[in-house]
C-alpha cells in the first residue's frame, strides 16, 4: 500500500509540473534563440554573400579548400554533413550521459556558447585580394562549428518537450516553440535586412560589413536570448540506479537500456525510418534554397531575404494549421499530406526558371517546413513512454536520424551537382528521398491501426 500511495504521489506530482505557462514559454524562446541562426546563417544571408564573395572571373565558382578544388556551394554542403556527422557520433553518447547525470541543461548551455562563439567569429570572413585577406579556410570550419552549435542544442532542447508537456498538449506545445522561432529569427533578419540593403542610412561604405555585422547579431542574439530558458528550464533529473560506473561507461549502459526499450516499441520503430528518408528532402531543402535561387536563377540578394523572410512568415500559420489539423484526421495522415506536397515542391524546382515560380514554390514550401518539423517531433514524442526522466537519450535516436538524414541529403546534394554540374538534377534526388519515406508512411498508418491501443508506448 505504501509503494501503491508513493506511485500516485508521484505520478500527481508529475502531472501537476507539467503544461505550466511559464516553463512552456521559456522553453519556446530558445526556438526563438537559435532560430535566427537558421535563418539568417543558413537560409539568406550567409549563403548568398558566400556565394558572392567566392565566385569571380577568374576561377568561376570553384574554390581552394586546404589544397584542394571544390564547387564553391558543393564545399559548404559538404561542411554541414561533416558537422552533422560529428553529431550523429558524439551526440547518443553525450545525451545518455546527460540522462545518467541528470545534467542535460549544461550539455545545452555548452553547445549554445559554442555556436553563437562561432557565429560572432564569420564576421571576420573577408576574401580580398587587394588587402591580401583570405579566410574562406577558418570560416568554413566557423560555419561547420556553428551547426554542432545548433544540433548539439537542439537534442536537449527537444528532450525537454514530454518532461514539460502532457500527451495530449504536445502537438500545439511542439508548433508554438516553432512559432516562436520564426517570429524571433524574422524580427532579427528585419533588423539585418535594414544594414543589408540600406547601409547608407547607417554610414556603411564597406559592402561587406553588413553581412558580417549580421554574422555577429546572430550570436549575440542567439546566446543572449538562450538564458531566459537556462534560468527557468529544470537541469534534469539522473536515470541511473547507481553511478558507480565513470561517467562515459555509465553513458553507454544507459544508452543501450534506451535501445533495448525503442526495439520494443512497434509503431516507434516504424516511425523512425520513415522520419528519415522524408527529413533527407525536407532538411537539404531549408539549407540549399537559398543557393538554388542565388545560382540557378540569378536572383538578387534582396529578392532572396525577400522570399525567405515570406517563407518563415507563411510557416509560421503553416506550424499552427498542422497542429490543429492533427486533432481532427491524426498526426500519420497529416505527415502523408505534407510529404505528398514536399514530393510536388521537389518537381516543381526543378522546372523552376523565373523568380515568379521560385516565390510560388517557395510560399508552398513555407506552408509545409513548419508543420512537417512540429508534427515529426510531436509525433515522436507521444509514441514515446511518457513520464519518464531519460528523456535525453531517447530524443537522442530522434536527432540522430535527423542528423544522418541531414548527412546523406546534403552529400547526395552536393555530389550530384559536381557530377552534373547543376543543382536541377539534385532536386530530382529528393523527390525520391520523399517517396520512399512516403511509403514507410503508409506501412506505419497501417500498423497503427492494426495495433492495440497504446502500443506505441509499451516497453515492457
Amino acid at each position: 500500500m505504501a509503494c501503491e500511495y508513493h506511485f500516485l504521489f508521484t505520478f500527481s506530482g508529475t502531472m501537476q509540473s507539467k503544461n505550466n505557462k511559464k516553463t512552456i514559454r521559456a522553453w519556446a524562446m530558445f526556438d526563438w534563440a537559435n532560430s535566427a541562426y537558421n535563418l539568417v546563417i543558413t537560409s539568406t544571408i550567409f549563403p548568398a554573400y558566400y556565394v558572392a564573395i567566392t565566385t569571380n572571373a577568374a576561377n568561376g565558382n570553384r574554390v581552394n579548400f586546404f589544397g584542394k578544388s571544390f564547387i564553391n556551394t558543393a564545399l559548404t554542403d559538404y561542411a554541414l554533413a561533416a558537422a552533422y556527422m560529428l553529431m550523429v557520433i558524439l551526440l547518443p553518447i553525450l545525451s545518455s550521459i546527460a540522462d545518467y547525470k541528470g545534467n542535460k541543461k549544461i550539455f545545452m548551455m555548452f553547445f549554445t556558447l559554442l555556436g553563437s562563439a562561432a557565429c560572432c567569429g564569420l564576421y571576420f570572413f573577408e576574401i580580398n585580394a587587394a588587402k591580401h585577406i583570405d579566410t574562406l579556410q577558418i570560416s568554413v570550419i566557423l560555419f561547420a562549428l556553428a551547426a554542432v552549435g545548433y544540433s548539439g542544442g537542439f537534442v536537449f532542447y527537444n528532450s525537454y518537450l514530454p518532461e514539460i508537456a502532457t500527451l495530449d498538449m504536445q502537438d500545439s506545445v511542439s508548433a508554438k516553440g516553432f512559432t516562436f522561432g520564426y517570429i524571433g529569427s524574422v524580427l532579427l533578419q528585419l533588423i539585418c535586412f535594414a544594414f543589408v540593403l540600406k547601409p547608407q542610412w547607417f554610414g556603411i561604405v564597406d559592402p561587406t560589413f553588413a553581412p558580417r555585422l549580421s554574422f555577429l547579431l546572430v550570436g549575440l542574439w542567439w546566446i543572449g536570448f538562450a538564458m531566459i530558458p537556462f534560468t527557468v528550464l529544470p537541469k534534469g533529473s539522473p536515470n541511473a540506479v547507481s553511478h558507480s560506473h565513470n561517467i562515459i561507461k555509465g553513458g553507454f549502459i544507459e544508452l543501450a537500456n534506451v535501445w533495448r526499450k525503442v526495439k520494443k516499441m512497434p509503431l516507434l520503430k516504424r516511425f523512425l525510418p520513415a522520419f528519415f528518408f522524408y527529413s533527407m528532402g525536407v532538411q537539404t531543402i531549408m539549407l540549399v534554397a537559398t543557393g538554388f535561387a542565388a545560382k540557378e536563377l540569378h536572383m538578387e540578394t534582396s529578392a532572396l531575404i525577400t522570399i525567405i523572410l515570406i517563407i518563415q512568415i507563411v510557416a509560421i500559420a503553416g506550424a499552427t494549421l498542422m497542429s490543429k489539423l492533427s486533432e481532427r484526421i491524426g498526426n500519420v495522415k497529416v505527415l502523408i499530406i505534407t510529404v505528398i506536397i514536399w514530393i510536388a515542391v521537389c518537381i516543381a524546382a526543378y522546372y523552376t526558371t523565373t523568380a515568379t515560380q521560385f516565390y510560388i514554390v517557395a510560399v508552398v514550401v513555407g506552408l509545409v517546413m513548419g508543420g512537417i518539423q512540429s508534427m515529426s517531433r510531436s509525433t515522436y514524442s507521444k509514441y514515446l513512454p511518457q513520464d519518464i526522466p531519460d528523456t535525453a537519450s531517447f530524443f537522442s535516436f530522434y536527432d540522430v536520424t535527423e542528423k544522418l538524414a541531414i548527412v546523406g541529403g546534403l552529400f547526395s546534394f552536393g555530389f550530384i551537382e559536381e557530377l552534373t554540374n547543376s543543382m536541377r538534377n539534385s532536386t530530382l534526388v529528393l523527390a525520391l528521398f520523399f517517396v520512399i519515406g512516403l511509403i514507410l508512411l503508409f506501412s506505419l498508418r497501417i500498423a497503427e491501426v492494426n495495433s492495440p491501443k497504446n502500443a506505441q508506448i509499451s516497453t515492457e
